[in-house]
């Protein structure tokens, strides 16, 4: 008698669903199965959690088919990856902005950046090009055109190897062209829903050639960082830098930027960028400065 009394609590204790399979109801698991159909990843989310939080005994049921949907979505993806041609599955945006001024100062402005990339399954491609120019009264104040191919291949989820091969000319720095060639390894520190950190690293060497006819070449060091913050669904904050060291000259490059959704593939960004120079062969330069508003589509 003392034993079955013992054994009294213990069954009151326990959720009815811990001995016996649960299943899912109907009505749910078509929610479920909607959500699903429909391929929106933050709606099969949501559905999934409000499901498990009513139906508990029914929650590894309920993960399993949001993770069969996630495999196969993952099989798919990477069919069509393997299947496309190299001149496909390129997505881009453009950013332009400028102004114009006459009357007792004439004046025109223009900032324009562009990039494509592709990302298979563990190697993407990035081409960049960007134009900054600035004229008054005559006379040029700034003329800065760069272009740049970046290869990435990824070893690991978050690991990654780069390269980098990259033009500038620049007149107010005084080189003609310069040429740059860096490789080095990354990682992803932080991988998130609302904020996403990366930095590389390696050696690098760099060839110009100024304005004078002058040549020289430098081997050195490249770092770069790349941050995103997405501060609400159309709001991000947007902080990418990169520096070179040599053996007595240093680059610092650093573009800081606020981006806010204004359509389907159109946003608005206000950026600010700090270009840092040291000694060259022609000129000391100190930190220049550019504030811009732009528009950028998405393709």
């Amino acid at each position: 008698m003392r034993q079955c009394l013992a054994v009294i609590p213990l069954l009151l204790s326990t959720p009815a669903w811990a001995d016996y399979p649960v299943f899912l109801p109907p009505a749910v698991r078509e929610m479920l199965e909607a959500a699903i159909a429909n391929g929106n990843e933050t709606e099969i989310a949501m559905v999934a959690k409000i499901a498990k939080q009513t139906n508990p005994g029914s929650a590894d049921e309920i993960q399993r088919m949001v993770n069969s949907w996630k495999d196969r979505t993952r099989a798919t993806q990477e069919k069509v990856i393997r299947e496309a041609r190299f001149t496909e599955l390129w997505t881009g945006k453009i950013e332009a902005g400028g102004f114009r001024s006459t009357g007792s100062t004439s004046e025109i402005g223009i900032s324009a950046n562009a990039a494509i990339r592709r990302s298979g399954i563990q190697w993407s491609h990035k081409l960049a090009a960007s134009v900054d120019y600035r004229r008054a009264n005559g006379v040029t104040s700034r003329e800065r055109y760069t272009a740049n191919y970046e290869p990435r291949y990824e070893f690991d989820p978050r690991g990654f190897a780069y390269g980098l091969v990259q033009f500038e000319r620049d007149t107010s720095i005084g080189y003609d062209e310069r040429y740059t060639a860096s490789a080095g390894i990354g990682y992803k520190l932080i991988v998130s829903e609302p904020v996403d950190l990366s930095l590389d690293a390696g050696p690098s060497i760099r060839h110009a050639r100024y304005l004078i006819g002058e040549r020289e070449t430098k081997l050195g060091a490249r770092a770069s960082m790349d941050f995103a913050w997405r501060l609400a669904p159309t709001l991000t904050f947007k902080q990418v830098a990169s520096g070179y060291a040599e053996s007595d000259v240093y680059t610092l490059n650093s573009l800081t930027s606020l981006v806010t959704k204004v359509g389907t593939r159109w946003s608005a960004a206000f950026s600010y960028n700090v270009l840092y120079e040291s000694e060259t062969l022609l000129s000391a330069r100190d930190f220049d400065t550019l504030s811009r508003l732009t528009l950028t589509y998405d393709f």
